[in-house]
């Protein structure tokens, strides 16, 4: 899970400002690191460990000039986490091209051992954005040598389509051809989003293709393109759009985009996030009536992505709905914290309790998801020591119990706490007296109704099947295998 902008703007205009604003507007997306890369008649480069606004100073935007750019914000699932593993990346030959992506590589050992190790070129990081980048340039490098150099934008769909044919995983992308444009596109199953948008000023028409639609509001784009599975958007030097079908299997979009991962005021595949989570917290208020569980006197959400679902639990229980957590916005998310000593320090520094709300009263808790169930657990012991009478809990997606080989960093089938649990046994362990989840079909539902074209999402984290048949448990036990050992390594959290 990581953000990105790309931004194609008129001749003579710096479009860094715009790239920094997108930044913050996705900070949410990845916390680790952040980058930025411009080109002129060169390419400027400024990326470090940190937050956006800790990363950019006003030396760095200065230097940071250019009509063309990307930015990236990284949440690490691959890598040892160092500054050379933080994003753009950009290669020189055949032509200058920086990139930027959102996603995984699932056969990312696979072609380190085939591109690199056995064909003598050697990887500058460990992020799996450098494979990504390097198939691209294979593709571009081919056509350089059969056309004695003179590219255009088949050139670029043929290396697009060897991307699509070599790397396997969950992936969306964008990049930047020196002298040629800037082209977007995603993996052939369209699991990670991203959209394109336009907008046209007094300074000339503007393009730009992003992680999130939000990305494209706070900069006055136009959201224009859904980028679908398998296709790309191509905008030339002289500003024409080309968009192509490249290949295309069946479209599978994340599901926790909506449960957790996106704002509420983007639209991922014309589909509103905020809207989704109010009808997931509908179908959850009905689901807790039809299982005959109790009613209780408050529902109080856990902030801050459960916090429309909550509203409509309360609103179809009929119950008042209460801000009994007050979270600290200075704290990162604590899912995607390296390690669970991170967690555990920052679930502490991040929320607080309204004992008003809790004292005498029976409450039901609302969550996005449950995880590793400690940063639920701590959260129910803080309501009974506020006074609670009986603390129920809600989630507004099913039991998480099989690994993301798709760029969530759920490492392990065993940090679970769903695997091989009861739900009751979930329950015991939260200390909670009363647990439900979303079913799994109601969840799918409620984020179809925002787009019936949208057929199939990927449920992989909750049932085991992974829509990409790559994905074996022999990759599985590999990419659990490198993640532990990052986790393990003192540097690396």
């Amino acid at each position: 899970m990581c953000g990105f902008i790309g931004i194609f703007g008129p001749d003579g205009v710096d479009v860094a400002p715009e790239i920094y604003e997108g930044l913050l507007a996705v900070q949410h997306r990845g916390q680790d690191a952040a980058g930025m890369i411009t080109y002129t008649d060169r390419f400027n480069l400024r990326k470090a460990h940190g937050l956006v606004a800790e990363v950019f100073t006003e030396s760095d935007m200065n230097d940071l000039q250019g009509h063309l750019g990307v930015g990236h914000v990284r949440y690490p699932t691959v890598g040892e986490n160092r500054n050379e593993d933080a994003q753009p990346f950009h290669h020189t030959y055949p032509l200058g091209t920086a990139m930027v992506h959102n996603g995984n590589v699932t056969n990312l050992a696979e072609l380190r051992d085939k591109l690199f190790v056995r064909g003598g070129t050697r990887l500058n990081s460990t992020c799996d954005l450098e494979v990504i980048l390097y198939v691209f340039q294979q593709g571009l490098a081919e056509r350089f040598a059969e056309k004695n150099g003179a590219l255009d934008v088949e050139d670029v769909f043929y290396a697009v389509s060897r991307v699509h044919e070599t790397v396997k995983g969950a992936y969306s992308v964008c990049a930047l051809v020196a002298d040629l444009g800037m082209v977007a596109f995603r993996d052939p199953f369209g699991i990670k989003p991203i959209c394109f948008g336009e907008k046209t000023d007094e300074r000339g028409r503007w393009f730009a293709c992003a992680s999130e639609s939000v990305v494209l509001d706070v900069n006055g784009y136009r959201r224009t393109i859904d980028i679908g599975p398998g296709e790309a958007v191509f905008i030339s030097q002289d500003r024409a759009l080309t968009q192509r079908q490249l290949t295309k299997e069946k479209h599978t979009p994340c599901i926790f985009e909506w449960v957790y991962f996106s704002r509420p005021d983007s639209f991922l595949d014309d589909v509103s996030v905020y809207k989704t989570r109010r009808r997931f917290g509908k179908a959850l208020g009905k689901q807790w009536k039809a299982l005959g569980n109790p009613i209780p006197d408050v529902v109080i959400p856990v902030p801050d992505s459960s916090r429309d679902a909550a509203m409509a639990v309360a609103s179809e229980l009929k119950l008042r709905y209460r801000e009994g957590l007050v979270k600290n916005r200075y704290i990162g998310r604590t899912f995607i914290m390296p390690d669970q000593v991170s967690r555990n320090s920052s679930i502490r520094r991040k929320l607080n309790v309204i004992p008003l709300e809790f004292r005498g009263k029976d409450v039901l808790l609302v969550d996005d998801s449950i995880v590793r169930g400690n940063t639920s657990r701590r959260i129910v012991q803080m309501a009974r020591a506020a006074g609670a009478r009986r603390v129920y809990f809600a989630v507004t997606s099913p039991p998480l119990v099989a690994p993301c080989p798709y760029g969530v960093d759920m490492a392990s089938k065993t940090e679970f706490v769903a695997d091989g649990r009861s739900v009751a046994e979930v329950a015991e362990f939260l200390d909670v007296d009363c647990l439900v989840y979303l079913d799994r079909e109601a969840m799918n539902q409620a984020a179809r109704k925002g787009n019936p074209c949208l057929e199939h999402f990927c449920n992989a984290c909750f049932t085991g099947e992974y829509p990409t048949p790559d994905v074996t448990l022999e990759r599985l036990k590999v990419i659990e295998d490198e993640r532990g050992t990052q986790r393990s390594n003192p540097a690396t959290c």
